[in-house]
């Protein structure tokens, strides 16, 4: 097993657009969370009671421990990304006949999707050490004073690599299928910023949020929107409770399905002629 990683390691590490996708995901999550940040800083900084008032319903969501959850949530906006970089490393296995040679070089079939599993959980990894690193900053820098209390939702770091192991392993199967990097990448994107995105909508209102068990939404949910959002009335701190209570639901809900999809890739490459 350690030398199957250490073979798909070697692989990855040499190709370019590996390094050049997770250059993007370094500089876009601490970003995307600087956006919010300075947001929250114009609303609440300043003597104007509405200033007063956005602090007071806010409170502080990129201090600790609030920083681990919420800049889970936000990061979580841009699976996109690794997503995109696992299709083109799944497809280019097929492209240049690498999946055969790994076979004739003594693979079995089983070992070569344990391969790509690995490939997987190595960029899951990765990613959830950026957010890890973002969230540890923006906790510290946005209130020092409270860095006391940073182990107290250190939950959201298993949730986020649980999320998007989950996630690329969608991404994973898609390319897996299709073989086509152009034609998986235009499905994945359809399907996953409109085609889901309408369902879900659409189910939470009028067919009794049904939408919760599609492949995205399922772990989508076991990050939910940051405590900051309950705070709008008595209505969204219901809400959010609820969320809440549903998580471990939806983590459960979140390993079968990524189960089911790794199971399929293993069933389907056994019989899939190379």
């Amino acid at each position: 097993m350690l030398t199957l990683i250490k073979i798909e390691w070697l692989k990855i590490k040499k190709y370019p657009a590996f390094w050049w996708m997770l250059g993007i995901v370094a500089l876009t999550y601490p970003g995307v969370n600087s956006m919010f940040y300075y947001g929250y800083e114009k609303a609440t900084n300043g003597k104007e009671m509405t200033n007063n008032i956005a602090k007071f319903l806010l409170g502080n969501p990129f201090s600790f421990p609030e920083s681990w959850h919420s800049v889970a949530y936000f990061s979580s906006f841009f699976i996109l990304l690794p997503s995109i970089l696992v299709i083109m490393l799944v497809t280019n296995e097929y492209n240049f006949k690498t999946h055969r040679q790994n076979i004739i070089d003594g693979w079995s079939r089983q070992q070569y999707i344990t391969s790509k599993l690995f490939d997987v959980l190595i960029v899951s990894l990765i990613v959830t050490f950026v957010y890890v690193l973002a969230a540890a900053g923006f906790g510290v820098y946005a209130d020092s004073t409270s860095v006391s209390q940073w182990t107290a939702q250190l939950q959201y770091i298993p949730l986020f690599l649980l999320q998007t192991f989950a996630q690329l392993s969608i991404a994973f199967l898609l390319g897996y299928l299709v073989k086509k990097a152009f034609i998986a990448l235009g499905i994945f994107l359809f399907y996953y910023l409109v085609i889901e995105n309408i369902a879900v909508a659409y189910a939470r209102f009028k067919l009794n949020d049904i939408g919760r068990f599609l492949p995205f939404e399922i772990s989508d949910r076991i990050i939910p929107a940051p405590a900051f959002f309950s705070r709008f009335g008595k209505d969204a701190k219901a809400s959010y409770d609820h969320a809440l209570s549903l998580i471990p639901e939806h983590v459960v809900y979140t390993i079968l399905l990524t189960t089911a999809i790794w199971l399929i890739c293993y069933a389907v490459h056994k019989r899939r002629d190379l």
